[in-house]
């Protein structure tokens, strides 16, 4: 997995009203959650910008708020590929991240906000990564439609463990047959995805049930 440098500013005015006004500076409001919880009491040391979010269980999560520039995201957000984010706020600390979530505008499909989760070299974590197709189908070359139903699939591993891409062969897939993601194996990672999920199948053509019921053929 590819790794993207991203720099924060720690900030301490949270809200709605907060989140307004820095979105009028050209700024996008962010969260990174620590991928661990804590145990409470927390007796640790806050950072700027932190802020212990009491969970269930005597546990607490530290939540940092800070905010980034469109320009500093916008190749992370808008690419096909996944990255591992090293992610520098300002002196406050360095962490490696993953992100969890993004939200548009609905109308805009501007970035309203973004939210990251911590990562350790020694925890798992889940992220989807994209699916390629490799190979030349014999379904496909008997007249077949080839179709990639998932073009993600979600796995749990360390992040040292994440490939860039889910490389999958077809060249032994015939006419109407699919790959599920029960048939899947990749070193190191586990698949998250229902087993019975259809991830890549050959669709019957027309062409191709006229060449089966042709005589001769």
């Amino acid at each position: 997995m590819k790794t993207f440098q991203l720099s924060g500013t720690p900030r301490e005015d949270l809200g709605k009203k907060a989140a307004k006004a820095i979105r009028k500076e050209s700024q996008i409001p962010a969260v990174l959650y620590g991928s661990s919880p804590v145990e409470l009491p927390y007796t640790g040391k806050l950072s700027s910008g932190d802020k212990l979010v009491e969970l269930d269980h005597g546990k607490g999560l530290i939540v940092t708020d800070f905010t980034i520039t469109f320009d500093s995201i916008r190749k992370l957000v808008y690419s096909p590929e996944i990255f591992l984010v090293e992610l520098d706020l300002k002196g406050n600390k360095k962490v490696k991240a993953i992100v969890k979530e993004i939200q548009f505008h609905p109308v805009s499909d501007a970035i309203l906000h973004v939210d990251f989760l911590e990562v350790f070299d020694d925890k798992p974590i889940v992220i989807e990564v994209p699916v390629q197709l490799e190979g030349h189908s014999e379904g496909v070359k008997a007249g077949g439609k080839l179709g990639l139903e998932m073009r993600k699939l979600k796995v749990k591993a360390l992040s040292s463990a994440v490939p860039e891409q889910l490389v999958i062969n077809i060249d032994h897939l015939g006419l109407g047959k699919t790959v599920q993601v029960g048939e899947l194996h990749f070193e190191g990672l586990e698949l998250m995805n229902a087993k019975n999920a259809v991830v890549c199948g050959v669709k019957l053509t027309r062409a191709a049930r006229g060449a089966a019921t042709t005589p001769g053929k």
